[in-house]
């Protein structure tokens, strides 16, 4: 007779009683421990959930842009949240760009970059990028937190160290975890503690000052001169994030440093093609030769992940072309945010953030009233989303509008309409 391989002979033992098979124990010892585990995860959301935190995501039926269907609606909604500041994510010749690509080289390439998986598209684009920051080299990941998470390491050993400001993204403080440096955490743009840290950290051999040059949740920009102007007098390297600003910050839209017109003062800068860039996926890193190289040899998340796909580089080299012949794209962004921010502020709202950034944090401070603010918000068809903790300190929870050089003034004074009437209805403004 045919025996299953998973079939346990029945034993007795010596009173006559049946023994349960070992492997039934197990299996039913890991049932229970799955079962634990399953309910300990369902009070966890529930807790979120009671916090008012919990965070919905909606589902989007067109393209991205500044007005779009969302399932559920049946009217056109306007979207004032996403990251696509120069509204290049469904422009006609990026999707063009991407559908020739996609013709010419395919979806993907299966591989990582330096087994079969680099392409001359990939090439030109990392060329374009260093020149675009004025850097001698830069190198394509499969997304900007994988930039991060691909640097410390390899830059940075137990004689280095590395000083971070306290409100970095979280892919910056994943990607310091990973190295072996000395560690300091200064408080958020606190130049005189990064002083003393500095002085601290004089006998390592490398000294890293890292931070975002945009903070995405509050806006505010870091500041660079003061920073650099530190790196220089002890002798330290500057790292950036310019994921909030490569493409429209700045006057051609090259980011922190030419806001600031500091010449070539970054060492580094990580960035990423998923924002103002095409909005797709991908990030990099630009900055010296040597440093570039020696990321392709050991930089695992690039060793280890498949290459950027053909479509997506194309998409990402053709908006970088449109943002270097457009110079006025950035203009359009400062413009639409000095409009939003000033009738906002008008009528009674308080906003965070950096006065010329189109990243317009309203703050609230009740998670429940952010997300049911927008909530409300949706109604009238405009798309905003609640931020709160843990995405933000608890306390500070707020809307976080995004403006975007694809909105139209009429779009604007409706979105701050919609603020106005609903702030009137849950009490916000008198």
């Amino acid at each position: 007779m045919y025996r299953s391989l998973f079939h346990f002979p029945r034993k007795l033992s010596k009173h006559g009683c049946k023994v349960r098979s070992p492997w039934l124990t197990h299996h039913a010892g890991t049932a229970s421990v799955a079962a634990a585990t399953k309910q300990g995860l369902s009070e966890e959301l529930n807790d979120i959930r009671d916090a008012g935190t919990f965070k919905h995501e909606r589902v989007i039926i067109s393209k991205q842009g500044p007005t779009i269907n969302v399932e559920g609606s049946s009217q056109k909604i306007l979207n004032f949240c996403a990251n696509n500041y120069l509204g290049l994510s469904s422009h006609p010749a990026v999707i063009e760009a991407g559908i020739k690509a996609l013709q010419t080289h395919g979806a993907g390439l299966s591989s990582v970059r330096f087994i079969c998986g680099t392409m001359d598209i990939h090439k030109e684009l990392e060329e374009k990028l260093a020149k675009f920051h004025g850097k001698e080299d830069a190198i394509l990941y499969i997304s900007c937190f994988d930039a991060n998470a691909g640097l410390f390491e390899v830059l940075l050993s137990e004689k280095d160290a590395v000083l971070s400001d306290e409100l970095n993204h979280a892919s910056i403080i994943d990607g310091i975890r990973l190295c072996k440096a000395k560690r300091y955490r200064y408080k958020h743009m606190d130049m005189k503690e990064l002083e003393s840290q500095l002085q601290d950290a004089s006998s390592c051999r490398r000294r890293l000052i890292a931070t975002d040059g945009v903070f995405s949740m509050d806006g505010n920009v870091t500041p660079l001169r003061e920073i650099c102007d530190l790196a220089e007098k002890y002798k330290a390297m500057v790292f950036i994030d310019e994921c909030h600003a490569t493409g429209f910050y700045g006057e051609t839209g090259r980011g922190t440093e030419e806001y600031f017109h500091l010449d070539n003062k970054v060492d580094i800068i990580n960035s990423t093609l998923g924002k103002a860039v095409g909005g797709a996926a991908g990030g990099y890193t630009a900055g010296p030769k040597e440093l570039v190289t020696l990321l392709r040899q050991r930089s695992r998340p690039y060793l280890f992940s498949n290459s950027l796909p053909p479509p997506v580089v194309a998409c990402a080299s053709k908006a970088l072309d449109l943002i270097i012949e457009n110079p006025d794209l950035p203009h359009k962004v400062l413009t639409n945010t000095q409009r939003f921010r000033t009738k906002m502020t008008d009528a009674g709202f308080a906003l965070s953030g950096d006065p010329e950034h189109p990243i317009c944090p309203v703050m609230l401070g009740d998670a429940k009233l952010a997300s049911q603010f927008a909530d409300q918000m949706l109604e009238r068809g405009i798309y905003v989303i609640g931020f709160s903790y843990p995405v933000v300190p608890k306390g500070k929870a707020r809307i976080r509008v995004q403006i975007s050089a694809s909105h139209t003034e009429a779009d604007i004074d409706r979105a701050v309409d919609a603020f106005v009437n609903i702030g009137r209805q849950l009490k916000v403004l008198q």
